[in-house]
C-alpha cells in the first residue's frame, strides 16, 4: 500500500501511455476511448494487482472544485488513491484478499479540499484483474478507458456522457425482453381460445427464458446487485442450457412430433449435462481443477443441441403435407441468436456499431425473429398457412 503514497519513489516504473487512438471504442457496446490491455503490451500471462501512478501539478486549478472520474472501462477492478487517501473503487469489494467482483460502471470522485490545496498531488490507481478474465482473449487487462482529472463541470459532463453510452449500449437488453414476453403473451392467448389441439407451454418458456438471460445482461451493468460468480452461475450454468433444451422442445411442439418419445428425456438429459460441464468450466469453481477440458467437452455439447435442433426440423418438414417457410425462417433466426458462438467461430462478423452504439448479430437476429412469429400468428388465426 505504500506505492499509493506520494512520497514512493516510481522512477523504475515502467511508462504506460493511456492514449486512446482518435475514434477507438470498446467491442461491445460502443465506449469511446478504448485502449489495449496489459496483456498486449508486455504482460500476456499476468493477472493479480498491478498500479499506476500519476503526478500532476495543480497550480493552474487551485480554487476550483477539483473532480476525477473513475476508468470507465477496466479489467476487471479498481480503487483510487489521492495523495495516499482512499477515494473510492469500483467493480469489486476489496474486503477480501481476491475481490469479490462486479460490473464496471462509470463513477465520478470530488477531491477533498484540503488536497486542492496542495501544488501536486500523487493519483494512484490499484487495479485488479482476476485469473478468469485471461480466457476472454489476448488483449486484457488493466485500464481501458483514461479516468479524467479536472473542474468539476467538465468532468461530471464527462460522467453523464459515460453513463450515457452504458445505458445506450444495453437498452436494447430490456427491449427485446419486453417484445419477447409480449409474444409468448400473445401465442397463450391465441393457441388457448383457438387452438386447443396443439400445445405452445414450451414455446412460451422458451421466450420468457430468453427475455430473462437478455434483461440480465442490462441488469448486471447497470445495477451492482449482482457480481460476477452470481452472473456466470445465473447465465451461463442455469439459463443458457435451460434455454437451448427449451428451444429444442418448443421446435418439437411445434411440428407435433409426440410421437418421438424418445426425445424429451434426451433433450433433458443433454441439458443437465450442459449445465455440469458450464459449471466445471469456470475457473473459479473450486471443485474442478480441468477448466480447459470441461469448456471444449460444453463446446461438443453445444454441437449435439444444433445435431438435435436439425432433426426436429427434418422431421418436422416430412411431417407437412407441404413446405413452410415461414417456419423455417423463424428457425434459422432464433438458431442464429442461441448459437452465436458457433456463428462468430467461422468468421462471420458479429456486430456493429450504427449511431456509435453497438447491436450485435443476436441482437438482429431476435427482432427479426419477433416480427417472424407474429407473421405467422397473425396468418394462422386468419386460417392462412405459409
Amino acid at each position: 500500500m505504500k506505492w499509493a503514497s506520494p512520497d514512493f519513489n516510481d522512477a523504475d516504473w515502467a511508462a504506460v501511455d493511456l492514449t486512446a487512438p482518435p475514434g477507438s471504442h470498446d467491442g461491445d457496446v460502443g465506449l469511446s476511448g478504448y485502449i489495449h490491455g496489459w496483456t498486449a503490451k508486455g504482460h500476456r500471462a499476468y493477472s493479480g494487482y498491478a498500479w499506476y501512478r500519476l503526478k500532476i501539478l495543480l497550480d493552474s486549478l487551485k480554487g476550483n472544485v477539483l473532480a476525477l472520474t473513475g476508468p470507465a472501462a477496466v479489467d476487471n477492478a479498481y480503487q483510487v488513491f489521492v495523495n495516499g487517501i482512499l477515494l473510492g473503487s469500483g467493480g469489486a469489494d476489496f474486503s477480501q484478499s481476491a475481490p469479490a467482483l462486479y460490473s464496471i460502471r462509470p463513477s465520478m470522485f470530488l477531491l477533498p479540499e484540503n488536497v486542492r490545496k496542495e501544488k501536486w498531488i500523487t493519483i494512484a490507481f490499484r487495479v485488479w484483474m482476476d485469473a478468469s478474465t485471461l480466457h476472454q482473449g489476448a488483449d486484457v487487462g488493466g485500464i481501458r478507458i483514461a479516468p479524467v482529472l479536472g473542474e468539476e463541470k467538465s468532468v461530471e459532463s464527462r460522467y453523464r456522457f459515460q453513463w450515457g453510452q452504458t445505458i445506450k449500449g444495453y437498452i436494447v437488453e430490456v427491449i427485446e425482453p419486453l417484445l419477447f414476453i409480449l409474444l409468448a403473451t400473445t401465442m397463450f392467448f391465441i393457441y388457448k381460445r383457438k387452438r386447443p389441439n396443439q400445445s405452445c407451454k414450451w414455446f412460451i418458456t422458451g421466450l420468457i427464458l430468453l427475455a430473462l438471460v437478455r434483461a440480465n445482461q442490462a441488469v448486471f451493468f447497470w445495477f451492482q446487485i449482482e457480481s460476477t460468480h452470481e452472473f456466470d452461475i445465473v447465465t451461463g450454468v442455469i439459463l443458457r442450457p435451460l434455454i437451448l433444451g427449451s428451444w429444442l422442445m418448443a421446435w418439437r411442439e411445434w411440428y407435433q412430433l409426440d410421437q418421438f418419445s424418445w426425445m424429451p428425456k434426451a433433450i433433458a438429459i443433454l441439458t443437465v449435462f450442459f449445465m455440469s460441464t458450464q459449471l466445471l468450466a469456470l475457473s473459479w469453481f473450486p471443485a474442478s481443477s480441468s477448466h480447459t477440458v470441461f469448456r471444449d467437452i460444453g463446446d461438443y455439447t453445444r454441437l449435439l443441441f444444433i445435431a438435435l435442433t436439425i432433426l426436429i426440423v427434418y422431421l418436422g418438414i416430412r411431417k407437412q403435407e407441404r413446405l413452410r417457410w415461414s417456419d423455417l425462417l423463424a428457425v434459422l433466426l432464433v438458431s442464429i441468436g442461441l448459437f452465436a458462438q458457433e456463428i462468430s467461430a467461422l468468421h462471420i462478423k458479429g456486430i456493429w456499431f450504427p449511431f456509435g452504439v453497438g447491436v450485435s448479430r443476436t441482437q438482429f437476429s431476435y427482432a427479426a425473429f419477433v416480427a417472424v412469429m407474429f407473421i405467422i400468428l397473425i396468418r394462422q388465426k386468419r386460417g392462412l398457412i405459409v
